[in-house]
């Protein structure tokens, strides 16, 4: 019998599997490598996958072999190996899960650029301010220490955001700077590119997949230190990283809430410490956690000197106000129609989508509800429909009530759609609106972004959708909160701070001798005082002590264990988390309805031991991995 010696490897392939091992030929043993993409026969085809690392010990049984793709070969660092493993390890997912939905596609699969295809839009130039080297000292001395440094930059503005990553891009190689919005990635991308052609790059999901495998090949081979973009610049295969820039770190849209639930911010802060590199994150209204790591000496706090002036804050208050319609009261209405008269730029802003958030019978009092949701369905006007924001599902306008037959029909709460009639209807002026209704296509997006920035329309209505579209050259001299206390009264505990920063947003929006005013119901709120003053630190301060009182987030950890099925498989999962680790607070189970309009339970886990957590929730997945029928989804830090 001849013994020989066989080489085999893991290979990691982009879907819901972890790692497959395979037999490298003898000829290819010194070519492959951890990192190294390969091709190798999955279900009947060949696939491609990254090699993991040397398996010593493989299964029984007969093992295919792995084979080298043609051409220059495209090897990920182990710095990045090991982050795509800390990220399975921490959010509680499969590593080949992780691969898909984490690295660029084209980083497996090269696509050839078109000539024709569409480029990348060429939004207004960016004023920049002047950054002293004092301002930045701290951190290139962190940069050239080749050590895992992080930064908290409070800014004053985002325009000081832009122009502190302009300042920095001269003084380091292989850079990352992640924003939460592809209108902001292009925006900053087009205002430096001319500086740095040479080095710099953009990644974000709406380019092309050829523009997109043009720049990956081009960091692959080293041309292009600089990535600028989404969340598809923060997994770039630069093999050395030395400076990581996290823009709006605050901003709710670096929560994934599809598949793997990761933050970027936070698997930011893990690749520069991976790559013993220093991590900038900057906002003009940090998130709490973030602020709390600076207070606590995880980051060094950097809080600029600034003579920017604000613009005046006005607080309405809605219980003794005038009001001209439901949604507008005369002070709002008074200083709208004085910025009109003078050709300003204004916005009005209510986070409600359609014309009517509630359908109420007049007789008996009944709300016309989704009957797949069981929640209050919102009238769209133009559409002659009644429409549910969590399945979809389109019904027509009731003549007569569901319940009691009755003819007479109330409309309460007012959307976009009801805004836009009204102010039109008042100031004889048309205006344009920017929400999801009306926007649904990547080029509505970008028509509507170049609309916003020339001079179509003076008066712009939206929701939250529009003001992160709005970039920072786009300066009005009034804005409007319409429905704030819609966003006072949600059940998060992270609700006033998100309050906070969406006006924080807004705020600096408006030229410095403009206004914005709020319409509220609870004009004492704290929340408008630190606003008015410019206080955040004072803001903090209170948000962190109710937090310590409560238990929440920063001072303890949170983990989200969702499901579908019967209300005994809750108690199978509450039986196994207290068998496991009984230290751990459990909430809920709660009972809602999903995007499907399914039926879904959710149980909060809260302990300050993040591994207690992990640990329990990979003992809820084993428990129930054979059970084809049973959905169960884990939400690490979950963001409300």
């Amino acid at each position: 019998m001849i013994k020989f010696f066989m080489h085999c490897f893991d290979v990691l392939f982009p879907i819901n599997l972890g790692p497959l091992t395979y037999i490298c030929p003898e000829s290819l043993t010194d070519v492959v490598q951890p990192g190294l993409v390969v091709q190798a026969p999955l279900r009947n085809k060949l696939s491609r996958g990254i090699i993991l690392d040397k398996n010593i010990s493989p299964p029984a049984g007969p093992l295919k072999e792995l084979q080298i793709i043609a051409g220059e070969p495209t090897v990920l660092s182990k710095s990045m190996l090991r982050l795509l493993r800390w990220l399975s390890d921490y959010y509680i997912a499969p590593e080949g899960l992780v691969l898909k939905q984490t690295l660029p596609r084209e980083v497996l699969i090269k696509t050839k650029h078109r000539k024709g295809q569409k480029e990348i839009p060429q939004p207004a130039a960016i004023d920049f301010l002047d950054i002293g080297s004092e301002d930045v000292l701290d951190i290139t001395t962190a940069i050239t220490s080749n050590k895992y440094r992080g930064f908290l930059l409070h800014a004053p503005s985002l325009l000081y955001e832009y122009s502190m990553v302009l300042r920095l891009l001269s003084s380091a190689r292989n850079i990352i700077v992640i924003l939460p919005d592809v209108s902001q990635a292009n925006l900053l991308y087009n205002a430096v590119k001319d500086l740095h052609a040479d080095r710099l790059c953009l990644l974000h999901g709406e380019l092309s997949r050829g523009k997109r495998s043009e720049y990956i090949e081009g960091i692959l081979s080293g041309r292009y230190d600089i990535v600028i973009g989404t969340r598809a610049a923060l997994f770039a295969p630069l093999r050395k990283v030395s400076l990581v820039m996290v823009l709006n770190e605050h901003s709710q849209s670096y929560k994934i809430e599809e598949g793997i639930r990761y933050n970027i911010r936070d698997v930011a802060v893990m690749r520069a410490f991976i790559e013993k590199a220093t991590i900038l994150l900057s906002s003009i209204s940090p998130s709490i956690d973030s602020y709390f790591n600076a207070m606590t000496n995880k980051y060094g706090m950097l809080k600029p000197s600034s003579d920017i002036r604000r613009p005046a804050i006005r607080i309405a208050n809605m219980r003794f106000e005038k009001k001209i319609k439901p949604d507008l009261s005369q002070t709002v209405f008074d200083a709208a129609k004085k910025h009109i008269n003078k050709n300003d730029k204004v916005m009005f802003v209510i986070n409600r989508r359609g014309y009517s958030s509630l359908l109420l019978c007049h007789e008996c009092g009944y709300i016309e509800k989704c009957p797949t949701c069981d929640i209050p369905m919102v009238l769209y006007k133009n559409e002659n429909a009644l429409k549910c924001h969590y399945c979809n599902k389109t019904h027509a306008i009731p003549e007569k009530c569901s319940r009691c037959k009755g003819h007479k029909f109330e409309l309460l709460g007012s959307g976009t759609e009801r805004v836009q009639e009204h102010i039109e209807e008042l100031f004889g002026i048309a205006t344009m609106r920017f929400d999801s209704d009306n926007v649904k296509k990547k080029s509505e997006k970008e028509d509507l972004s170049r609309l916003i920035s020339g001079d179509f329309s003076k008066i712009l209505i939206g929701t939250k959708l529009m003001t992160r579209r709005i970039t920072a050259t786009d300066y009005f001299s009034m804005a409007a909160v319409l429905n704030v206390d819609s966003s006072l009264n949600l059940p998060d505990f992270r609700a006033i701070e998100k309050a906070y920063q969406e006006l924080s947003t807004i705020i600096d929006l408006v030229e410095p001798r403009g206004e914005i005013l709020i319409q509220t119901r609870f004009p004492n709120t704290p929340l408008f005082r630190h606003l008015q003053q410019n206080d955040y630190a004072s803001f903090a301060k209170e948000e962190l002590s109710l937090r310590k009182h409560l238990n929440y987030p920063p001072y303890a950890k949170l983990l989200n264990i969702s499901f579908n099925g019967s209300p005994g498989i809750a108690e199978k999962i509450i039986k196994t988390v207290r068998e496991s680790e009984p230290e751990i607070e459990i909430l809920g189970p709660a009972i809602g309805r999903n995007r499907k309009g399914l039926e879904e339970f959710s149980i909060i886990l809260k302990s300050v031991d993040r591994k207690a957590l992990n640990t329990a929730a990979k003992k809820v997945l084993k428990t129930f991995d054979q059970s084809k029928k049973i959905q169960i989804r884990i939400d690490v830090d979950p963001a409300r």
